[in-house]
Order: C-alpha cells, then sequence, then structure tokens
C-alpha cells in the first residue's frame, strides 16, 4: 500500500513544485488530502465539479489536475464550490495541482511533449516570463498546411490558423495553453510560426500584420500531456494503475 505523502514527495520532487512560481490561483501541489492509502491515481485537466463527480464515483483515488480548484481565489463554500469540496471528501479524493511546473517540466511538460509529438528539432526553451522560459522553440521542415495537419493528428480535434506568415515553415515557438496574446513578444523572437492553445480576437489581426502563423490548438487540447505523462511516471514508480479522464471544453 502506498501512502499520499510517498506520492506528495515524488511529485514535488519532480516538478519542482516548490522553487517555480505561479500565479496565486494556481496553488500548486496537494490541494486536498485524503484519508488512507492511494489505489489508482486519475488524471484530467481540470478540477472542475463534472470532473470531481465523475472520478469520485470510482471510489478513492489521486486525482492529478492541470487547473486545481482555487483558480478564482478565495470563495465561501456554497453552491458549486461546496458540492466540488463535499464530494471530493466523501469519495476520499486527494488532489495535486501543478500548472506552470508541468507546463515547463523537461520531460513531463504540456510544452516539450507536444513539440516531441509534432517532430520539433533542435529544442530549446524560450520566452521568458518573471524569471522562467515557459515555452519550447525549434526548427520544423515543411508547409504551413502541413503543420497544421500534423497538430491535428497530435491534439485529435481541430486547429485554426492564422496563416500570417510564410507557407513554408522554418522556426517554431511552443506555448501551450493560453498564450495568444503573446503574439507580438513571439514575433520580436524571429519566429515565422507560433503554436499556442488559445487567443483573443486581436490577436489574429495583429498576427497578420507581424507575419507571424499562429496556430491554435485549443486550451484544452494542448494541456493533457503533461497530467497524463506525470501520472503514468508516478505509477511506474510505485506500481499503481492511472486513466485518463477526458472531460475536454472545445476552447
Amino acid at each position: 500500500m502506498t501512502s499520499l505523502n510517498q506520492l506528495v514527495e515524488f511529485l514535488d520532487r519532480e516538478l519542482k513544485t516548490a522553487t517555480i512560481s505561479d500565479y496565486p490561483g494556481a496553488m500548486n501541489g496537494l490541494q486536498m488530502a485524503n484519508g488512507g492509502p492511494v489505489t489508482r491515481i486519475v488524471a484530467a485537466v481540470d478540477a472542475s465539479l463534472a470532473v470531481i463527480e465523475a472520478v469520485a464515483a470510482g471510489g478513492p483515488a489521486l486525482l492529478i489536475v492541470h487547473h486545481g480548484m482555487f483558480w478564482q481565489g478565495a470563495q465561501p463554500l456554497t453552491g458549486a464550490f461546496y458540492r466540488k469540496i463535499k464530494t471530493a471528501m466523501d469519495a476520499g479524493l486527494a488532489i495535486y495541482s501543478s500548472h506552470l511546473p508541468l507546463d515547463v517540466h523537461p520531460e513531463y511538460g504540456n510544452n516539450i511533449l507536444l513539440a516531441r509529438a509534432i517532430g520539433l528539432q533542435n529544442m530549446t526553451p524560450f520566452f521568458e516570463q518573471n524569471g522562467l522560459l515557459i515555452g519550447i522553440n525549434g526548427n520544423w521542415h515543411g508547409t504551413r498546411n502541413q503543420l497544421a495537419a500534423t497538430l491535428r493528428d497530435c491534439l485529435q480535434g481541430d486547429v485554426h490558423v492564422c496563416p500570417g506568415g510564410p507557407d513554408v515553415v522554418a522556426q517554431v515557438g511552443i506555448i501551450t495553453g493560453g498564450a495568444g496574446s503573446e503574439v507580438s513578444k513571439v514575433s520580436s523572437m524571429g519566429l515565422d510560426s507560433f503554436v499556442t492553445g488559445e487567443g483573443p480576437h486581436w490577436s489574429y489581426p495583429l498576427a497578420e500584420e507581424l507575419g507571424l502563423n499562429v496556430f491554435y490548438g485549443g486550451h484544452y487540447a494542448t494541456e493533457t500531456f503533461g497530467v497524463k505523462a506525470i501520472s503514468e511516471a508516478l505509477s511506474k514508480q510505485f506500481g499503481i494503475p492511472w486513466s485518463f479522464y477526458d472531460r475536454p471544453t472545445g476552447l
């Protein structure tokens, strides 16, 4: 039998949870403990009420998510938030959340795993934010349409393309999630193409003006990689079965 503390120690160490700063609402690390040993691991992108209810139906587990329970900050224990907490506690769910630590991880991170999936070459970290390099860039050989098709295969869904840059792609930057508002800074780094999850409306016409291709692959779809990878690693380390609960938002 494996204790929750053993799993949390492994996650904190591997993800460097204590040393990577993040948005206040991220609250990386163990967000909810349970009262006993862990016999199964479930990965999901969001600690939403729908996800927690579905996972809770299977009994006690460690739920590992990318977006935790406290993005809205302190709030009263009423309504959906109350039901979320009560459902998790009644079912014996422990919840561990990892946002930026899981985005930037060199092995289990969303960015590196998507970069590998599309065949990016000569990869290096890029895009500094608060002293942390949060993205991956590298070389890609092919056309814009070929890259879009590759991304659709990897993400198993639609990819919205802003064809603002050259038809032949050479230098690609990747920042998963909601980094579309950073098109100006990405373009200033000499890249011809940018892969992210989503962005505001104005990022599209601005990218056209800057001569930058942008591939909007979906916030959810681009951030499924990390929780799967770290859950699989945890499963192998401790011999605990794991699964992924898919609750796509379409965004």
